[in-house]
């Protein structure tokens, strides 16, 4: 297995893409550590992964909250002694246009899609160093890539942050070898996507867009993270992985 003796922590792992990377990671070997704040859900997901003889925990955590991240450090370290991947997934979308934008959404919008993976980030680095290198992995999203027609500009915003601060954190830190690199999926068929596709128009829009003709997967997304922590993503650090069928490419 790709990943025999390596310790995760993924945020948003209760369900849906989250999940599907814990998944993926334990079934390659990793331990990991599940991190939400929906309890119920993330006790269901690590029972999941245990029972397919996988090392897994689960912590409630906040992400947009400095003192949560560094107990959910402190929690990992003592069950496992170490920390070589983190995937930072947890991400909200408000659906309001820029005039309908309240400050009080844009602001938790900012914190769990920014300030959440800047403090883990911050966190994890000095434990990745301590081993001798590591993985980061952000989620953002192809709206951090281009304007995109049915997004709001809040939420490519906030991926659009998340794209710069992978290249950052790639560029400055390689040296101590750790790599980071994001996935940009577009839209992916979860359990919360799949009611708002209802609307026969909206599906109709998002699969429009796609060359493909196919709404991506959750199997599509954990697949590309899995690449890019394994020893096959060795040598690619500040990359933004589209995971979108050719959307961005026209």
């Amino acid at each position: 297995m790709k990943l025999n003796g390596k310790v995760a922590l993924v945020t948003g792992a209760a369900r849906g893409i989250g999940a599907g990377i814990a998944k993926a990671l334990c079934r390659e070997g990793a331990s990991v550590l599940v991190c939400d704040l929906l309890e119920q859900e993330g006790l269901e997901t690590v029972k999941e992964l245990t029972e397919l003889g996988g090392r897994a925990w689960f912590y409630k955590l906040d992400v947009t909250s400095e003192t949560n991240w560094k107990a959910a450090y402190t929690y990992v370290l003592e069950k496992t002694g170490r920390l070589d991947i983190l995937v930072n997934n947890a991400g909200i979308s408000i659906r309001q246009n820029i005039e309908e934008m309240t400050v009080e959404n844009l602001d938790t919008m900012l914190a769990v899609n920014v300030k959440g993976p800047f403090l883990g980030i911050k966190h994890a680095l000095p434990l990745l160093k301590k081993v001798g290198g590591g993985s980061i992995v952000n989620i953002a999203s192809i709206c951090g890539l281009v304007g995109h027609l049915y997004t709001s500009e809040a939420y490519t915003t906030t991926k659009g942050a998340v794209v710069q601060l992978t290249k950052s954190v790639a560029t400055r830190h390689a040296k101590y070898n750790v790599r980071c690199n994001a996935v940009a999926p577009s839209t992916v068929l979860t359990g919360l996507t799949e009611k708002f596709l209802e609307d026969p128009q909206r599906r109709a829009e998002r699969l429009g867009e796609v060359p493909l003709g196919r709404l991506a997967t959750i199997e599509d997304v954990a697949e590309a993270v899995l690449f890019l922590v394994s020893p096959q993503g060795a040598f690619i650090n500040g990359v933004i992985l589209p995971v979108d069928g050719g959307l961005t490419a026209y």
